[in-house]
């Protein structure tokens, strides 16, 4: 029997820049948010508490994202062999519940405003709703700087992004209410924003939870990946082929490889781990060769 692992050794690269803009963006987030929450009470618009409540969620998603990335970076220990690279998923399985609950909660109220339309001070609004797109566009620039293939920089991008469009929203609901009186704007800029982060959230818990299940990646394909590996000369089965996420940007995958017995191991290995490397760049690979009589000729999958 041989064996053979393969580990990437960049995987803290970018975990500096990450930092960084997960820091930076946390704390543009989190003040701003205070001044909308102030500001949709004074203004009574549900639009503005609305952005602020959204805001609440990236604030927390930052935050916890920041300190997913810190954990991350901690060696490895004999109980956690794998270090706390995971504490990434966790972190985002949470924002992405922290974003369904906000929407709910909101698609509620204003839903109750659409029968029952306050008044609001369109002017505020409008003033706050504005400092709120300029705030949050560079928080998005803050983010694009970092690396965007991380599950919680992507996360926080999205929550920055709904934000975004939220206080466009907003924008738009108080021009409305100022020019036309039409005070049912802020329930439906509300609701817009409710459905920006609903899907967000969705998103996020969705990928989150699906790394967690230690699904494969969603760009390996595991079947062809395994007819792949059935056409190396000299292999009869491939078993036990495992393929998952440790993070959202770092792969590993197992198998065992059924050989004759008069097959050079060696270069069987060498082939295997070549033809799992086309699928995509896996962190850990992990081969395992097991030997057959020369009679067994069988081409099991699992």
């Amino acid at each position: 029997m041989a064996g053979h692992d393969n580990h990437g050794h960049d995987h803290h690269h970018h975990h500096t820049t990450n930092q960084r803009a997960l820091f930076l963006a946390f704390l543009l987030i989190a003040t701003f948010m205070v001044v909308e929450v102030v500001g949709g009470l004074w203004t009574n618009s549900l639009a503005l508490l609305s952005d602020a409540g959204h805001m609440l969620g990236d604030a927390a998603a930052l935050g916890l994202s920041f300190l997913a990335v810190r954990f991350g970076a901690r060696r490895a220990t004999p109980d956690r062999t794998f270090g706390y690279r995971r504490f990434e998923i966790l972190a985002a399985f949470v924002n992405g519940l922290t974003l369904l609950v906000i929407s709910i909660y909101i698609i509620i109220e204003a839903y109750k405003r659409l029968f029952a339309p306050p008044e609001i001070m369109s002017e505020g609004m409008l003033v706050i709703a504005i400092v709120g797109l300029v705030v949050n566009v560079l928080a998005a620039w803050i983010l694009m700087r970092g690396e965007r293939d991380n599950l919680n920089v992507r996360s926080a991008l999205l929550h920055v992004f709904g934000d975004l469009l939220g206080s466009v929203g907003a924008i738009t609901a108080a021009l409305l209410i100022l020019i036309f009186g039409w005070t049912l704007a802020d329930s439906i800029a509300s609701l817009f924003v409710a459905v920006l982060i609903l899907i967000s959230g969705y998103r996020v818990t969705r990928d989150a939870v699906h790394i967690l299940m230690e699904g494969a990646p969603h760009e390996v394909d595991v079947v062809a990946m395994q007819n792949e590996l059935l056409r190396v000369d000299g292999v009869n089965e491939i078993h036990d082929l495992h393929v998952w996420s440790i993070t959202s940007n770092e792969y590993a995958v197992t198998c065992h490889v059924l050989i004759d017995e008069t097959t050079d191991d060696q270069a069987v290995l060498h082939d295997v781990t070549n033809r799992i490397n086309r699928f995509g760049a896996f962190e850990r690979s992990t081969v395992q060769i097991e030997r057959a009589p020369a009679c067994c000729k069988e081409r099991t999958i699992w």
